[in-house]
């Protein structure tokens, strides 16, 4: 700095504050104690306000070996405050209404909601409520919200961007590829439910969870594929949700029927064995799976984890390749398995080596 400057601007406070600077950047703090001190004196001499400040900053900052607190200056800052006050509408009620007892009352007005009534709220009623007059004093401009109508949140709720109803549509297809689907009726009346909370737009949710919280348990695990909610469902959740799954339970054994004769079909393709399953051995599958809540190809697998090596020694010493699976082996697989290959050889074929 001392090379780049001319003589006179040498003795100008910005120059001194910036010399002053960097000599506490270099570790320096006497020096720069010292023209930081100059610099304030220059600065006040010559008006220039505007490092006054920044000057004293420094020096503080010297003095106390930390950066001084910032304050702002909040001239020019709109400040918006908001919030519920449930109890200040009686408070302005009670209020409005006071000293209207006697023969000379007025008629009773027509009942007002707790909005019309905040609608009239003063300074001193904030400040009964609880405000500081320092705080309230500094709120010129005092507006009140409206209750939602039901209108309203229906609205919300079918088009507000990230609706809650879109959430919960979206998590139901996460649970399985559920497809949720809300009649118009069961809107109007999902609506007139949240707004019965007198709770805003949060009833929305309140209801929604309250209606679909057993339904978001329950469905995953089944094969249902897409869930309808109409008004009846609203009335009767529990009702809804047990018919559905008492008519997904016979399309499910319906299906893990099928996979039975699948596993059969993969079993002959991959060990060139056939396994024919009787009517007791598909029932009795059919219920494990249920019960452990496990797949066919899963209980089959668990169950017949030794049936390909044994069937292949058995094939070997009979030439026998298809083998009917009962009820009976379904219940007790290995010694199922221990007879045939006992039998196979007393079969009177000499084994393979």
């Amino acid at each position: 700095l001392e090379r780049i400057q001319s003589p006179d601007d040498q003795e100008t406070p910005r120059y001194l504050y910036a010399l002053a600077a960097a000599w506490v950047r270099k570790g320096d703090l006497a020096r720069g104690r010292e023209l930081s001190l100059q610099a304030l004196e220059k600065a006040r001499r010559y008006g220039q306000t505007d490092l006054i400040g920044q000057m004293q900053a420094i020096l503080e900052m010297q003095r106390q070996g930390r950066p001084p607190r910032r304050t702002i200056n909040t001239r020019h800052i709109l400040f918006v405050v908001s919030g519920a006050f449930d109890r200040l509408a009686e408070q302005v009620r009670q209020r409005l209404h006071h000293g209207r007892l006697g023969f000379r009352a007025e008629a009773p007005e027509e009942p007002r909601s707790d909005s019309d009534y905040l609608k009239s709220a003063e300074t001193t009623d904030f400040i009964k409520f609880g405000f500081e007059p320092e705080f309230i004093g500094r709120l010129p401009v005092r507006v009140t919200c409206d209750p939602l109508s039901v209108e309203q949140l229906e609205e919300i709720l079918l088009k507000a961007e990230g609706s809650i109803l879109a959430q919960y549509q979206a998590d139901f297809r996460g649970y399985g590829g559920i497809e949720l689907h809300v009649t118009p009726e069961a809107i109007r009346e999902i609506a007139r439910l949240a707004h019965r909370e007198n709770t805003g737009a949060r009833g929305l949710m309140t209801v929604l969870e309250r209606l679909l919280r057993d339904f978001k348990f329950e469905l995953p695990s089944t094969s249902i594929k897409r869930l309808e909610i109409t008004r009846d469902t609203i009335q009767r959740p529990r009702e809804t949700l047990e018919a559905l799954l008492k008519a997904n339970a016979a399309e499910r054994r319906r299906l893990l029927r099928e996979e039975v004769q699948r596993y059969a079909e993969r079993f002959r393709q991959e060990h060139e064995l056939t396994l024919q399953f009787d009517e007791a051995a598909v029932a009795a599958l059919v219920e494990r799976s249920l019960a452990a809540d496990r797949t066919i190809r899963a209980t089959c697998e668990d169950l017949f984890r030794n049936f390909p090596h044994a069937l292949k020694l058995v094939a070997r010493n009979t030439g026998r390749t298809v083998f009917t699976i009962t009820g009976d082996v379904v219940a007790e697989p290995d010694r199922a398995l221990s007879q045939w290959i006992v039998e196979s050889y007393g079969s009177g074929m000499k084994p393979e080596p």
